[in-house]
């Protein structure tokens, strides 16, 4: 995604530095530089980003926001530790297995974005393959090399007591899964629920089999935004950046033709029709029914707690991270209403 700036001069004195919720007053014209990098394409899946930047939110906020596309849920935390992002959306999971790796890292979880994870597999029914995870055994599934729906496939297993080579991997690039899957070459792929809707324009739904792994008794957490550096050397700029995409966040959910007009902006060839079922599937995600309203972007320890044992249970972890490690929640937007 594209862009970001944050305040650099004149910070007003009447707010308190240390006031976690204190809005940032700045100069006219000294904002503070930000890069935030998606974890893919620019898609009504991430469209509250660009309503906020659209509508001049994170200017407000002192801010001066780029946003550029990804390659991935798990390379966004790579490019956040390297220091090329202030901020991206990256996968809890693979930030679990990071941390644990690399016990020096300043990546931290700050908001969390998909309250499920949209991983699911898609299959072709004329291979017979239904929504019963025991009808992948002995199938070809397709799926990149490094992507987070890959990646927890032995989770799901672990939970449904098969054995997580119960079929074959075939290694495709991300923009050739609706190819091979409209050939046949494969019997299914792996994606984000949201970002299937690609394959269902060109296949009938009712040919496929949707096979969700939050329906194996998992509550996975899906993307997050990350930050790393920023929050010990800008930390107002990382509250002033989730109040801004939280503002934006609310007005999609309430009514997304504004984000989607703001996608299209930036993006002339999307279809809106398509980003409209796409958004439909993921705010089902982002705000599930059992979500309080307040409870945007936070997490309930004792079930981030229960995926990080997960995690290290099944990668076979060194070191197990605690879950104020991966999630720090003292940038989150103030929760009005809560309890």
């Amino acid at each position: 995604m594209q862009r970001r700036q944050f305040l650099s001069r004149s910070l007003a004195a009447t707010a308190a530095l240390g006031a976690p919720f204190a809005r940032l007053v700045h100069a006219e014209g000294a904002l503070t530089p930000l890069k935030f990098t998606l974890d893919f394409r620019v898609t009504s899946q991430i469209s509250p980003f660009f309503l906020a930047l659209a509508k001049g939110y994170y200017k407000e906020e002192g801010l001066d926001v780029s946003i550029d596309v990804g390659s991935g849920s798990v390379a966004s935390i790579t490019r956040v530790a390297s220091g090329a992002y202030d901020l991206g959306l990256g996968d809890l999971s693979s930030l679990v297995e990071f941390q644990a790796q690399n016990p020096n890292t300043p990546v931290q979880a700050i908001y969390q974005y998909y309250q499920r994870a949209p991983f699911v597999i898609i299959g072709r029914r004329d291979r017979g393959i239904t929504t019963d995870f025991h009808s992948l055994k002995g199938k070809r599934v397709a799926a990149a090399a490094v992507e987070s729906t890959r990646r927890c496939w032995p989770m799901v297993a672990r939970a449904l007591k098969i054995s997580p080579e119960l079929f074959e991997w075939v290694t495709t690039d991300f923009s050739a899964r609706d190819n091979v899957m409209f050939r046949g070459d494969v019997d299914a792929a792996t994606y984000f629920h949201d970002s299937a809707v690609s394959l269902f324009a060109r296949m009938p739904p009712k040919d496929l089999a949707v096979l969700e792994y939050a329906k194996a008794g998992l509550h996975l957490y899906g993307n997050a935004i990350l930050a790393g550096r920023l929050l010990q050397e800008k930390p107002d700029a990382a509250r002033g950046f989730l109040r801004a995409s939280q503002r934006a966040l609310r007005e999609t959910l309430t009514n997304p033709e504004p984000a989607l007009a703001a996608i299209r902006a930036r993006e002339p060839i999307l279809n809106l029709d398509v980003e409209r079922e796409r958004w439909s599937i993921t705010r089902q995600y982002v705000a599930p029914p059992d979500l309080l309203a307040q409870a945007l972007g936070s997490i309930r320890p004792v079930v981030l707690g229960r995926q990080i044992d997960e995690v290290v249970t099944v990668f076979q972890l060194a070191a197990k991270p605690t879950p104020e490690r991966v999630f720090n929640p003292g940038f989150l937007p103030e929760m009005k209403g809560a309890a």
